[in-house]
């Protein structure tokens, strides 16, 4: 494809998710998906704003039923998936989250034209360790247990489908007080070291 045709046919990103996907407390300019395209982009890639499917609070179920509110059509040539965090908070199971969760990746690998390769997760950042989650008395050590275990089911699942699976728990683990004005979603900082590992991902997904 010329130069020409890749800037009147632009990839597109569909990001999928909750609130760590539309940037809760940020600048759109900060969401990770905006701030992956700028990378991309700056790096070669022509590729379009990203198609963002995602609202704070979502579970799993909820996630399912805004796609299809959202009447998505294939194929998107990315196509990224990070949904959890609600679960865990509200005590839903594990074995509920990753059947719910296996039919979320089923859903992406067909929005990404069938191409497992052009999917991915990435994982569930540990909001115990937030000061949110201090100053309302919550149990950091069972929160950061309770998300291992959600991310290794996940993780397990993406790569058994061929899917790429950005493990981004440890930076939030790492980096405690990047965090919104609410004390409990990340800032731009936070998700800008998240894009260090998303994008070479992507790189491979695009390639």
């Amino acid at each position: 494809m010329s130069a020409s045709d890749q800037a009147a046919h632009p990839l597109r990103h569909l990001a999928l998710g909750d609130s760590y996907t539309i940037g809760e407390g940020v600048p759109e300019a900060g969401r990770w998906p905006v701030q992956l395209a700028q990378r991309l982009i700056a790096e070669g890639i022509t590729l379009a704003p990203p198609r963002i499917v995602a609202t704070t609070g979502w579970t799993t179920d909820e996630l399912a039923a805004g796609m299809d509110e959202a009447q998505l059509a294939p194929a998107f040539d990315l196509v990224s998936l990070l949904i959890g965090v609600n679960n865990q908070y509200r005590g839903r199971s594990a074995e509920e989250y990753i059947a719910q969760f296996g039919q979320l990746l089923a859903r992406a690998v067909t929005l990404a034209g069938d191409r497992p390769g052009r999917v991915l997760v990435v994982s569930i950042p540990d909001w115990g360790v937030t000061r949110f989650a201090h100053e309302h008395g919550h149990d950091a050590a069972a929160i950061g247990a309770a998300l291992d275990r959600f991310n290794a089911l996940a993780c397990a699942a993406a790569e058994a489908a061929g899917i790429a699976f950005v493990d981004i728990t440890d930076l939030s683990r790492a980096y405690p007080d990047e965090l919104a004005d609410d004390g409990l979603h990340p800032d731009a900082r936070q998700y800008a070291r998240w894009v260090e590992r998303i994008a070479p991902a992507a790189h491979r997904a695009l390639r």
